[in-house]
């Protein structure tokens, strides 16, 4: 009768969502043609990853893997913290009136979290595609850096054999333009590992501050909810009062939506302050900083180094990795046809 599987009757943009458009769904919410992934395969995707391609790259490319492990991981929480949530409220149905309508009342808001536990997923994978970017400069930088090593090392050879041979003069004007494209090429990583690294780690942060304030939003209004239920001791044989919350949990339930659809970053209740000794640390490290850059133009060095040869290419292939490896973290069943959300009813006026 008083059922309410939804907290919002429509999902209209949220203001954080208007002023910051979401991502589309993560890279690891499609291509998987099996289950969940087990611990086995975790395992398996962050050894392979560090395991092949260039040396620049393979730390970062391990790292990447991880990061993988770790949203596959959010993703189940997620699911999970939402099927927990639909549980509770059906558990709580067959209760007396007051923990029967708190229990639903609280199992809307443990499926908001899971609702947002799974759009935290989304924005997650922004911060690791950047870092996948820095990974891919990465890779396009190892070719130079051989071939350097590899005229290098052929110098020094015909000098140990032949070391009057007229081959040792070519090779030596080879080595100057192979150390003037590495320069270039180390400057660009240089470069754009400092201007991604910042990206990403934005992306992540923010992600992670609107997340955690809007889960503080929820565990609020969540305790305010279980005021509504009578703990109050009763002998044997005497009958409660009876159950007039109603309308106070619809209400509840109606502020904490409005706290989440207005919550904005500027509006953010946690805020990290500096002491004086740290802000002017900081300061006098962006000052420096900025009069290092005034009067150097370096954008022309950051144009992408387009080099078929390099590891790049086969970027798109990771995604095939996995499907190859995914038979180790299946559990029996496949997600591709997953059904997200409870049956939605709105609340009565």
């Amino acid at each position: 009768m008083h059922r309410t599987y939804s907290m919002r009757q429509s999902r209209a943009p949220t203001a954080s969502q208007l002023q910051n458009p979401p991502p589309p769904p993560s890279s690891t919410k499609s291509g998987r043609l099996f289950g969940k992934g087990s611990l086995a395969g975790h395992a398996l995707r962050r050894n392979a990853g560090g395991a092949f391609g260039p040396d620049l790259a393979r730390k970062l490319s391990q790292l990447v893997k991880m990061e993988k492990n770790v949203m596959r991981s959010m993703e189940n929480v997620a699911k999970e913290r939402m099927e927990v949530a639909q549980q509770l409220s059906l558990w709580g149905e067959a209760g007396d009136e007051d923990v029967s309508d708190v229990t639903d009342k609280l199992g809307v808001l443990l499926y908001e979290i899971g609702e947002l536990e799974d759009q935290y997923v989304d924005r997650y994978d922004q911060y690791r595609v950047t870092v996948k970017s820095i990974r891919n400069i990465e890779a396009s930088v190892q070719p130079s850096r051989d071939r350097k090593q590899k005229i290098t090392d052929q110098i020094a050879h015909l000098k140990y054999k032949e070391p009057n041979s007229p081959k040792i003069v070519v090779l030596e004007q080879e080595l100057v333009r192979a150390e003037a494209e590495s320069l270039v090429a180390e400057a660009q990583l240089s470069n754009i590992t400092r201007e991604k690294i910042k990206a990403a780690y934005t992306y992540q942060f923010d992600a992670l501050r609107e997340h955690c304030e809007k889960v503080a939003i929820i565990a609020g209004y969540g305790k305010h909810l279980l005021e509504l239920i009578d703990d109050t001791p009763v002998t044997p044989g005497e009958t409660r009062a009876a159950y007039d919350g109603y309308e106070a949990s619809k209400a509840i339930i109606q502020d904490c939506e409005d706290a989440l659809t207005n919550w904005v970053t500027a509006n953010a209740a946690v805020s990290s302050k500096l002491s004086t000794r740290s802000r002017n640390l900081s300061q006098r490290r962006r000052s420096i900083i900025q009069a290092r850059n005034e009067g150097h133009d370096l954008s022309a060095q950051d144009a992408p180094i387009n080099d078929g040869s390099s590891w790049v290419a086969r970027e798109d292939s990771e995604e095939e990795d996995d499907q190859r490896h995914s038979v180790l973290d299946s559990d029996g069943g496949m997600n591709g046809g997953e059904h997200r959300g409870r049956t939605q009813e709105p609340i009565a006026a």
